[in-house]
């Protein structure tokens, strides 16, 4: 019955198909099995695809063919190892003008032309290492330049492995007083030296101690900044009430790193003086030592942060304090930024109490083996300074340089380190309102002692040695240095 109804079904559809297959009529199971797969064949192509619109949306990943090619996870989070520094074969001169340009228009000199060869060695030079923040991790660098051979490498590396001469045992301390007279007779005041030293948390007090009681001793004043470290202020103020020498003392804590730029100015300076005012030190009698309150701020607030010190600079007058403003970076501000209405109101403020408030600058050559880098727009920036102030009848400010050096981690050997403390010893000692400098830096930095503290601790001696045999000299008021860079040519 099955066959014979399949039979009839299949004449009716394909009736000449089915004459010719019906001469050699198969068995039935065989047949079945052919017509089924004729049937199926004749179905698939008749049924009509289905309607684009009702297509069901896609859910499964793409093929891998269809897939971007793989990338590295890491690779898109972070840049490459590196990248934050020049590539070994990068040029100096291309590093540092990329990171501080000189100013526009300058007006001191002519524009810094760098001949320097293209570094060499490892990535992380001191060529890369600008800011000298409180906290920054950077590795050790050599500062060896290309040319340099491997054993002068391997002692810049150590310096500790140096000689330190001269040292203050070593050495017959001048007759400042016979000196001293001899430069009155030419209408010239003497001058010691101004270089000294920021501290931190100290590993070995005593050899700051010995420093200063050296010094001291001898009627020599020193310049001397901490952080957070009210102890060896304490010490010099009191050998300051003890033998009357004017040491430069300056206190700074790391609360109040840079305001708060989201006030009012003025609004924000009575709120941040009154909790450093809770912060200082009892100890310290805020009449002798300079408080710093900021640390390397914004220069591109310069008009808001003028009007903020302007403000901070009243309320140090009115409570007796002693205030250095700003604590600008190396190489800033632009000297267009002394000229605004607020700068120029604080800068005569300044200059009509040049006891009581001041400037405070960071000078730094970023380059250990070139502390006069692009002098005057690192070292030497004080000069603009002097010169907007001349230039608008205003008393040049009291300057204090309270951090000063090569790089945040790195010094030069102890000769050419003192050769370049001797040329910014004459540079500084020209211009009375110039307090002093503080070498970077002695002690801890983030509760850890890096490479540089054990470097700067090689240097104490020979400058406790240079202190005592070194003098300069300057005009007497009201005469004054003039503001030609070139009369102090960097080593």
């Amino acid at each position: 019955m099955l066959w014979a109804s399949l039979d009839r079904d299949v004449q009716n559809i394909m009736p000449n198909h089915y004459q010719t297959r019906s001469i050699h009529k198969p068995a039935p199971a065989g047949l079945i099995l052919l017509l089924l797969a004729i049937l199926l064949t004749f179905a698939g192509g008749c049924v009509p695809p289905a309607p684009e619109a009702n297509e069901p949306t896609q859910t499964l990943l793409p093929t891998p063919e269809q897939e971007p090619p793989a990338t590295d996870a890491a690779e898109e989070a972070y840049p490459p190892p590196f990248a934050a520094y020049p590539k070994p074969a990068t040029p100096a001169a291309e590093s540092q003008a990329t990171a501080y340009p000189p100013p526009e228009s300058p007006t001191l000199a002519e524009p810094f032309v760098d001949t320097m060869e293209p570094a060499t060695g490892d990535p992380l030079t001191p060529v890369a290492i600008y800011f000298p923040v409180i906290g920054l991790e950077l590795t050790p660098a050599i500062t060896a330049s290309p040319t340099t051979p491997p054993t002068e490498a391997a002692a810049i590396a150590a310096p500790e492995t140096l000689p330190a001469t001269p040292t203050p045992s070593s050495v017959e301390p001048i007759d400042f007083d016979a000196a001293r007279e001899e430069l009155a007779r030419q209408s010239r005041d003497l001058v010691y030296n101004k270089i000294g030293f920021h501290v931190t948390f100290l590993e070995d007090r005593e050899e700051l101690d010995t420093y200063m009681t050296q010094l001291d001793s001898h009627g020599v004043p020193f310049f001397l900044k901490s952080v957070d470290n009210a102890e060896p202020l304490f010490k010099a103020q009191e050998l300051m009430k003890a033998g009357g020498v004017d040491h430069t003392l300056v206190y700074r804590s790391t609360a109040f790193d840079v305001p708060n730029y989201d006030q009012p100015p003025e609004e924000a300076a009575e709120l941040e003086w009154e909790s450093e005012k809770a912060l200082w030190p009892p100890e310290l009698d805020p009449s002798v030592v300079w408080l710093e309150t900021v640390n390397e701020p914004d220069k591109t607030r310069a008009e808001w942060l003028a009007r903020f010190s302007l403000r901070k600079a009243q309320l140090a007058l009115r409570d007796g304090y002693r205030y250095a403003a700003f604590s600008w970076a190396s190489g800033e501000p632009e000297p267009s930024d002394w000229e605004s209405p607020a700068m120029l109101e604080l800068l005569r403020l300044i200059g009509d109490n040049p006891d009581r408030l001041a400037i405070a600058l960071h000078e730094y050559s970023y380059l250990a083996e070139d502390i006069g880098h692009e002098y005057p727009y690192k070292v030497g920036r004080f000069l603009d300074l002097f010169r907007i102030a001349d230039e608008n009848g205003i008393p040049r400010p009291t300057v204090l340089i309270t951090e000063w050096g090569w790089t945040y981690n790195n010094i030069p050997p102890i000769p050419e380190a003192m050769a370049d403390i001797d040329w910014a010893a004459r540079l500084y000692g020209a211009y009375p309102q110039v307090k002093g400098a503080a070498i970077w830096n002695l002690g801890k930095i983030d509760t850890e002692f890096l490479n540089l503290n054990d470097q700067v601790r090689t240097l104490i001696e020979p400058l406790t040695a240079y202190s005592l045999t070194n003098y300069f000299s300057a005009p007497q008021s009201p005469d004054q240095t003039t503001l030609d860079p070139g009369q102090f040519p960097p080593p």
